[in-house]
């Protein structure tokens, strides 16, 4: 309440304190819940709790997620950029042909050296 006096007669009149509310910088400071958790195919921060689905790579969906007006993600995400556990084992035996069932010939004590 806020008097003041006029004369001999005091007048009370209420003030009120009007804070203004924005949608913006004072609301974001109330936020203490998270959206995204942890993903268990990709690694990221990016799965959707609520929605139940990743922002980084689309799990639980069996294709990951990849779009062509990024270049650079796929460039990140391509063949090549992981361990290639099955794919490098691919490239050596590609590059013998693909045998099977053959041994190695066994290699020689002490090579030229010990013959003569």
């Amino acid at each position: 309440m806020f008097c003041f006096c006029v004369g001999e007669d005091i007048i009370f009149l209420p003030i009120f304190n009007v804070i203004k509310e924005t949608k913006g910088t004072s609301s974001f400071g109330k936020r203490h819940n998270k959206t995204h958790t942890f993903c268990r195919r990709c690694g990221r921060r990016s799965y959707h709790i609520q929605k139940k689905r990743c922002a980084s790579c689309g799990y639980p969906a069996k294709k990951i997620r990849s779009y062509n007006w990024s270049m650079k993600a796929k460039r990140r995400k391509t063949t090549g950029t992981g361990r290639m556990r099955y794919l490098k084992i691919v490239h050596r035996r590609f590059k013998n042909g693909f045998r099977e069932g053959t041994k190695p010939k066994p290699k020689q004590r002490g090579g030229a050296a010990a013959k003569s």
